[in-house]
């Protein structure tokens, strides 16, 4: 008998490969190149204008969904580092790949995050960033450059390593 603890990960790797579509090449961002752009909404307002309205921040863009078995866990990590740091100019975007808005709402209540979330319902921002697999995480610096990519679950002290490093 085949137990969803045991299908879920496979699951989880075909949907993420769709997201990366059929045909299509893969963006490789490499550290130091200049973070891609994109203009996505906000889940509770307007747009945001990635680079424009970060302009000399400290900004981790992380891509989830809520189907992601790691998301859950690491999005709820990240809120007290969040909580720490974002008086030294850091700011957290976690874009919502492919959902809707009620499914991102709910996933997001349930976790009772103050960082700002935007969505990607298209996927055209994780198809720009090279994002194959969730959670794929990227650090972005003051200049708008790539300073870590993380692919994959990770912990709060490998996070807080690479923020304390670009602060």
């Amino acid at each position: 008998m085949v137990t969803m603890k045991k299908t879920l990960p496979w699951l989880a790797f075909f949907i993420t490969t769709l997201l990366a579509g059929c045909g299509v090449d893969t963006v490789h961002l490499t550290n130091g190149q200049k973070a891609p752009q994109f203009r996505l909404s906000y889940l509770d307002r307007g747009e945001a204008h990635f680079p424009d309205d970060f302009v000399g921040k400290i900004v981790i863009v992380r891509f989830w969904a809520d189907w992601c078995p790691f998301c859950e866990t690491e999005m709820t990590a990240i809120e007290p580092l969040y909580r720490r740091y974002r008086q030294q100019g850091l700011v957290v975007l976690a874009l919502n790949v492919r959902q809707d808005r009620e499914t991102a709402a709910a996933f997001v209540d349930k976790l009772g995050i103050s960082y700002d979330v935007l969505l990607d319902q298209q996927g055209e921002a994780a198809r720009n960033y090279g994002v194959i697999g969730l959670p794929t995480t990227f650090f972005i610096n003051r200049e708008g450059r790539l300073h870590t990519k993380i692919i994959g679950e990770s912990t709060p002290q490998v996070f807080e390593a690479v923020l304390t490093e670009m602060l």
